[in-house]
């Protein structure tokens, strides 16, 4: 028998809770691992709290990320005592996810754990941070340089937001930080945001084109956000886009990308093939502070992380959580 959160859908609805399921229940896997922690992502919020979704199948253990040890495996890369780490590849929508103390996966998913970090840091790290050294990935292989210019993070105060300023600031980029609290401004300026802007200056409807600011953005929240941003892009800048918080709309023209030359790279860290993920993760173990992990970053048991999903969800949320699923 393990913990889990498990997600079930009757005829009444859609509810999670923390239950004790037994392993013959497990899903078809070549390697099993023992969790020790797994992470809250925005997906996850979602699929706790059914207001997206974003669940395939029932029952469903969610938890689209985990780091732990394997415990079982006929996979030929994996051993019974390898350290590991897993993120997307639809686990806690169509496959049981991390937020549980046991998971059965295929091992083709699964990247050894750096030995830089421990699990709780590759959880503080998790999905979203991968997903931001994948942006600042695509916008150096976009040939975008410190030198150019400012880069912007929009929903800075978020998980990949947060870990993108701090990856973004020890790599000697300029960076501006927009978050619609301004409670958080200090706090984003301790990861090394140059300046910190207000929400309200780009999630309304703007003009199709603006006067160029960035050299570079990292967007996590679509819809006007990302159109302001690419309309204030400078000429042949790079904006990624990995983010949909504040909608899945672009109402934005094309008017940046035939003026300017701007590029839009969209940014995908489900499906992302297995050598980007490895390069990801080699680049987060030597770029990304860990002392400014430890800002980012609080921890909450897995009995915790059904309540904390909605604060997640209703903005309550700095950085990163981190799920300590081993006793």
């Amino acid at each position: 028998m393990f913990k889990a959160i498990l997600i079930e859908k009757d005829e009444q609805g859609q509810r999670a809770a923390l239950k004790d399921i037994d392993d013959a229940q497990l899903p078809e896997g070549n390697v099993t691992v023992k969790v020790a922690c797994s992470t809250l992502n925005y997906k996850d919020g979602l699929a706790i709290t059914g207001k997206s979704p974003v669940v395939r199948k029932f029952p469903m253990v969610p938890g689209i990320d985990l780091a732990g040890t394997v415990e079982a495996s006929t996979h030929p890369d994996w051993r019974p005592g390898d350290a590991v780490v897993l993120n997307g590849w639809g686990v806690g929508e169509t496959h049981w996810g991390g937020l549980a103390e046991r998971a059965r996966l295929n091992g083709d998913w699964l990247v050894p754990l750096p030995a830089a970090f421990t699990p709780a840091q590759a959880m503080a790290i998790g999905t979203a941070g991968y997903t931001a050294m994948l942006c600042v990935l695509a916008l150096e292989r976009h040939g975008v340089r410190p030198e150019h210019g400012e880069v912007v993070v929009t929903g800075a105060a978020g998980g990949v937001g947060s870990v993108a300023v701090a990856l973004l600031a020890k790599l000697g980029y300029t960076v501006a930080a927009v978050t619609g609290r301004p409670a958080e401004a200090e706090y984003l300026k301790s990861l090394g945001a140059a300046s910190v802007l207000a929400r309200s200056d780009f999630n309304q409807p703007g003009k199709p084109l603006a006067k160029e600011r960035w050299a570079g953005a990292v967007d996590t929240v679509g819809s006007h956000t990302l159109a302001n941003v690419c309309a204030q892009a400078k000429y042949r800048g790079v904006v990624t886009a990995c983010g949909l918080a504040g909608g899945m709309d672009l109402p934005a023209s094309v008017a940046p990308f035939i003026l300017r030359g701007v590029t839009l790279a969209g940014i995908d860290s489900v499906m992302c093939p297995r050598a980007d993920r490895l390069l990801a993760w080699q680049r987060l173990a030597t770029d990304l502070d860990l002392g400014k992990l430890d800002l980012i970053t609080r921890e909450i048991s897995l009995a915790e992380a059904i309540p904390v999903a909605q604060q997640l969800l209703d903005g309550q949320v700095r950085g990163r959580v981190v799920v300590r699923v081993a006793a």
